[in-house]
């Protein structure tokens, strides 16, 4: 997180909030994972498996995620700007 912090700092502040309800969080599925962030969207990716994406600092980035409920751990795989989300070759490398 502190990573992607210093590569765009107008995200610290969002990443730092999200963290931080991450951890309160204790959430089970989507649905309850969304009572909290609205817009967080699962996508299939090459692998076969769901990722969870949430929309940072209005819609400027996108936050992909890894959730694993049964262990109620969230695991960051990458954070990208909108652009670089909407080309697709993320889904590729999960």
């Amino acid at each position: 997180m502190r990573r992607y912090a210093a590569r765009f700092p107008k995200a610290d502040r969002a990443l730092d909030d999200w963290a931080r309800l991450v951890l309160s969080g204790k959430w089970q599925n989507l649905v309850e994972t969304r009572r909290m962030f609205p817009h967080a969207d699962q996508v299939k990716v090459k692998s076969g498996r769901t990722v969870t994406i949430f929309n940072m600092c209005g819609n400027d980035f996108r936050l992909i995620t890894a959730i694993h409920y049964d262990r109620q751990k969230v695991f960051v795989l990458n954070f990208l700007t909108h652009a670089e989300y909407s080309r697709h070759h993320w889904k590729y490398r999960l």
